[in-house]
């Protein structure tokens, strides 16, 4: 079984290139292991999401939103950028993934708590909804994923992993197009494009994490080192915060059309 090939594009090439050289006296990765850890940093993400949360009604006021939003401006920016920094250094450090995997779920509960507290602000009763759909699909992936409904392949990880960095071409391409005045409101604003185009990245972000579920028990199988249960879980994790923005963001569109 060849693992040297991962499914996440988060994940290097060469995640699983010394996994030969383990010796049998020391400890390997295991699946039980992996989602352990995974349950305690989505703690970690909560926890920062509602210290985060809180700042901003504490100070809010439906006649005065700004207050809310100045409160936790900070927490974005360091959180946003923080997150996007240490998930690109994370993903070629697999060995120190043991530690940037809970710095990453701290910024990005950060980032996480304050986007959420403005749109509840908005809507109220968004973010309920989100959370439970985020578990909601995370458990029907997993359970997808475990009846052999949708066998991961290496087609499927090809398509997917083409699929994703299509989209991340697409974010680029706006974001550029948006530094010259590009009016790109059709892409990410509430009309019908929009909506088609983000169901897609939604379902995109979904599947990807059968991706995840794939590389921890290929891992586990292959008797991969026991640090790369917290580099799975680093993947899983970044899997999730997309799919909960993109929900978010779905919802948004149908509360906007209200």
């Amino acid at each position: 079984m060849n693992i040297s090939r991962t499914t996440n594009p988060f994940f290097g090439k060469k995640a699983f290139q010394n996994v030969q050289s383990v010796s049998y006296t020391q400890e390997t990765m295991t699946v039980k292991g992996a989602m352990n850890k995974t349950a305690l940093i989505i703690l970690f993400v909560f926890a920062s999401a509602f210290y985060t949360w809180q700042k901003f009604f504490n100070v809010y006021v439906p006649e005065s939103p700004q207050a809310g939003i100045s409160a936790v401006s900070v927490y974005l920016l360091i959180g946003g950028i923080g997150g996007f920094i240490t998930a690109i250094i994370a993903s070629f450090s697999p060995r120190k993934a043991g530690f940037f995997t809970p710095v990453y779920a701290i910024l990005e509960g950060m980032f996480l708590g304050g986007l959420s507290a403005i749109l509840e602000a908005q809507f109220p009763g968004l973010v309920i909804r989100a959370v439970a759909l985020t578990f909601a699909v995370f458990a029907g992936m997993l359970f997808i994923y475990r009846q052999g409904i949708i066998k991961v392949t290496g087609k499927f990880r090809r398509g997917m992993i083409a699929a994703i960095f299509g989209i991340l071409l697409v974010y680029l391409v706006g974001w550029i197009g948006s530094l010259f005045g590009a009016n790109i409101s059709f892409l990410y604003g509430g009309g019908t494009f929009g909506l088609i185009f983000s169901i897609v990245v939604t379902a995109i972000s979904a599947f990807s994490l059968l991706l995840d579920f794939d590389f921890i028990e290929r891992g586990a199988m292959a008797g991969a080192p026991k640090y790369m249960e917290w580099y799975g879980v680093f993947g899983l994790l970044v899997s999730l915060v997309w799919l909960y923005i993109n929900i978010l963001r779905l919802l948004t569109i149908f509360a906007g059309r209200d």
